[in-house]
């Protein structure tokens, strides 16, 4: 970790701006505008954080570590919003992860496969590690975001108590189900792939190995020849310091994110109102700033050829945002006052439709060209467009 670095002096500048401003209650401009940047900064720093503790501490923990770090990260801005203002914030919890699922399965899948495909012809990926996964985005969104539209115990887009109960639990279990295949009992499925001319995809070391073997013996040789793969797509761990320096330096993140969201809240609506945009924008730039380092990291795999990865990350995410926000946000309602609105609008319904039929038949021949990848991004931009101007 270099000793300068940003991700090491964005944490403790947040800290000591939220210290300076938090009596003050600063409601000049330019102050909430460097405070929103800090606010945007400190979010990037606190999941890279998260991400070199994941790194140290290894599979399956490493998952949990940086899903919980983003799920807080997440719940936090949704909490601390929903406290802090007086407009009706009923729906906020839904518009943020409906707006979560839409980023990750159309623009961090969509930038993924199209940069993948465009550097290296095809972007190649294992469809049954990636299948898996979307079947678990898909049903936990219809689940917890479709279901509540059109149950009857309750008037309007809401669970009742034991509903969202039942939903919370139901979403922790896919959820765990998933972290546990993914890490420990089918973790091959979810491995860099890697595609020649000659032989099939290889999707982990050992089938690497054993396709090495198999070609060897055709070409009249029986000495096995080990395979250079990197089997996880990742470089050497950190040692322990970074590792507990990076904790340390996540949890005072952490702390800056709900304290500046909380400064921050009156300015975030205010500006949406004045720009005449309906409230479900505030979820999407809530969305949009939690997923930004992800994005980052999905790209940067595509380009090395390890779209895999880029859609671990996305299919991940999108996981995370519904399986541990929505019983975060179950258990924070019995203290938050008002309803609760998790159902989707006819619009939104048919758009996560629409997603969910393109991405399937994505994932199905496990190989993408770059049409694909503009296709996700396109129903992107419908959902951009349709949030503002529904």
């Amino acid at each position: 970790m270099p000793r300068l670095s940003w991700t090491l002096v964005t944490p403790l500048l947040a800290a000591v701006a939220l210290a300076i401003a938090w009596p003050l209650h600063p409601d000049s401009g330019p102050v909430l505008g460097i405070l929103s940047v800090l606010l945007v900064a400190v979010v990037l720093a606190a999941v890279h954080h998260a991400e070199v503790v994941a790194h140290r501490v290894g599979e399956p923990y490493g998952s949990l570590v940086l899903a919980v770090a983003v799920t807080i990260i997440e719940v936090g801005l949704i909490v601390t919003l929903m406290v802090t203002t007086d407009k009706d914030t009923a729906g906020l919890a839904r518009d943020t992860v409906f707006a979560a699922v839409m980023i990750t399965l159309n623009g961090i899948v969509g930038i993924s496969l199209l940069v993948g495909a465009l550097r290296h012809h095809l972007a190649v990926f294992n469809p049954e590690g990636t299948g898996a996964a979307l079947a678990t985005v898909i049903a936990l969104a219809v689940l917890c975001l479709v279901v509540p539209s059109v149950t009857t115990s309750q008037p309007g887009p809401e669970f009742t108590d034991a509903q969202l109960a039942f939903a919370a639990i139901a979403s922790l279990a896919l959820y765990g189900m998933f972290v546990f295949t993914q890490a420990i009992r089918h973790r091959d499925f979810f491995l860099p792939v890697t595609q020649d001319s000659h032989s099939p995809l290889v999707t982990s070391r050992a089938a690497a190995e054993a396709a090495a073997a198999r070609a060897a013996a055709d070409a009249g040789t029986f000495e096995h020849q080990p395979v250079d793969l990197d089997e996880d797509g990742h470089a050497d761990p950190p040692t322990d310091r970074a590792a507990l320096a990076s904790l340390g330096l996540l949890v005072v993140s952490l702390v800056a994110v709900v304290g500046l969201a909380k400064i921050e809240s009156p300015a975030i609506e205010s500006g949406v109102a004045a720009l005449g945009f309906p409230p479900a924008v505030v979820g999407v730039v809530i969305a949009l700033m939690v997923l930004a380092p992800e994005t980052i990291a999905a790209v940067r795999a595509a380009t090395r050829n390890r779209v895999q990865v880029s859609l671990n990350l996305a299919l991940g995410s999108a996981m995370a945002s519904i399986g541990l926000t929505i019983p975060a946000i179950a258990v924070a309602s019995i203290w938050l006052d008002g309803p609760l609105e998790l159902g989707l609008n006819q619009l939104q319904s048919v758009l996560l439709l629409l997603t969910a039929a393109v991405a399937i038949l994505t994932v199905v021949p496990g190989r993408a060209k770059p049409l694909q990848g503009g296709v996700h991004l396109v129903l992107l931009a419908a959902f951009l467009f349709l949030t503002v101007a529904p």
